[in-house]
């Protein structure tokens, strides 16, 4: 008999809304779930409510996700709001992000872990700034796929003309950023065109509806790095007659299968040892994938502590360095300037860093380099040089996601002000030249 897939067992697929403010995405959204069936009965009867409430005479799809009451009354998405849901062949988790350029930062956190970017673009409008903002960061965050919606299709009378000439439009910055796997959708988000069904007034479209698109993308590419990788998180001395010996390093796999009789290395240490054990709770298991939590407990009593990471004896190793060069989104309100301090959180090491350089700057509008920058305002990206306190082991982004970033805390109020995503240093050379 042939085993049937459980829910549990679907495969699951991340993607994220970007665009502008106003371009739909929360409209898009309740859409997806209102046109999969995604919706509970008093969930729908409460939107209506709603809407009925706010003068609306059609049912305002975007209030299953606007859940501030701000967002509501502005009629604009404010936090990141994730939302799930399934259709018989995949998972889904949704995380809609702001559109206004104060909530960058919401963007970069909803799109973190995003297999896939909706982008969103105004049919009236076309490519805007913060398209392709969004678009920068996306490639910044080596999100494989972008799904570019072209909406409100409904509002340029459905006209093929002005689809194509936004798909040539956003080729063009595709093409400056590098993006490679874009696909275009005409749609009506309000109306349902394209969404789950196909459209009947844009017949002149032969490709997937979204959701075709959402069902069918391959998330292959989920274990972003073969190489093992396993930040220690927690040390585990059980206070027991049962395990009076017992010394298990405790985390999160970022990278590869690891094997019981596996040769590690301890960095940045550079001791060595080979794991006895694998188990996770009470059971023991023979092997284990990423991104698995999971307990190791090796054969040598050997120093090791929270913020260590255990790699694998053979193949690439990490780099080693305190000297770090990276991609920067920068979160908040007070400036970055040359020379700061920060604190520098990578996986579950934590050390103090100095802004030692800042290589360029890039001008959203011209996709230019600005040179001989001094500090980094909200929502500015840029290439910088830190140099950290203690040595730290890491991968570089485009290897690994969770081994190769980090954020900056600041020291007096603990805010996460900004991200970076460690590049190879011979790369920020080339793109300058």
């Amino acid at each position: 008999m042939a085993k049937t897939t459980g829910y549990l067992d679907m495969e699951l697929l991340r993607f994220t809304t970007a665009g502008s403010v106003d371009d739909g995405k929360s409209t898009l959204i309740g859409r997806l779930l209102y046109d999969s069936k995604s919706i509970f009965e008093d969930q729908l009867e409460a939107v209506e409510a709603a809407s009925k409430r706010s003068g609306n005479e059609e049912v305002n799809l975007a209030l299953l996700t606007d859940g501030l009451k701000a967002e509501r009354e502005q009629g604009i998405t404010i936090d990141v709001a994730y939302r799930y849901f399934a259709t018989p062949k995949r998972k889904f988790i949704i995380a809609d992000t702001p559109g206004h350029i104060q909530y960058t930062r919401n963007m970069v956190t909803g799109a973190s872990t995003a297999d896939l970017a909706i982008l969103l673009v105004d049919a009236r409008h076309g490519i805007v700034e913060q398209t392709i903002r969004h678009s920068f960061i996306a490639s910044l965050l080596e999100i494989p796929h972008i799904v570019v919606c072209i909406n409100k299709m409904d509002l340029v009378d459905f006209s093929e003309d002005i689809f194509q000439q936004i798909c040539n439009d956003y080729a063009a910055v595709a093409n400056k950023l590098d993006i490679r796997q874009v696909r275009f959708i005409p749609i009506s988000a309000k109306y349902g065109h394209n969404v789950v069904t196909a459209s009947d007034k844009m017949t002149w479209y032969k490709g997937q509806t979204l959701m075709d698109v959402l069902e069918t993308i391959p998330v292959s590419h989920k274990i972003s790095s073969k190489e093992i990788r396993m930040p220690v998180q927690y040390v585990i001395r059980p206070v027991s007659d049962k395990f009076p010996d017992f010394r298990g390093y405790a985390g999160r796999m970022s990278g590869g299968i690891l094997k019981v009789g596996d040769k590690l290395v301890v960095l940045p240490s550079g001791l060595q040892s080979t794991v006895k054990t694998l188990s996770q709770c009470t059971k023991d298991l023979q092997e284990v994938f990423t991104p698995d939590w999971i307990t190791i407990q090796l054969k040598d009593d050997i120093d090791i502590s929270r913020g260590d990471m255990l790699v694998g004896i053979e193949g690439i190793q990490p780099n080693i360095s305190q000297d770090i060069v990276m991609n920067v989104c920068w979160f908040n309100e007070n400036p970055m300037n040359l020379n700061a301090r920060y604190i520098v959180r990578l996986a579950t090491s934590e050390t103090v860093g100095i802004i030692k350089k800042i290589n360029y700057k890039v001008n959203i509008n011209t996709m230019e380099q600005e040179l001989n920058v001094n500090s980094l305002n909200m929502n500015d990206i840029a290439s910088v040089t830190i140099r950290t306190a203690n040595p730290l082991a890491f991968d570089f982004y485009k290897h690994n996601r969770t081994t190769g970033s980090l954020i900056f805390i600041d020291q007096n109020t603990f805010e996460t002000v900004g991200v970076g995503m460690i590049v190879d240093e011979l790369s920020v050379i080339t793109h300058n030249s």
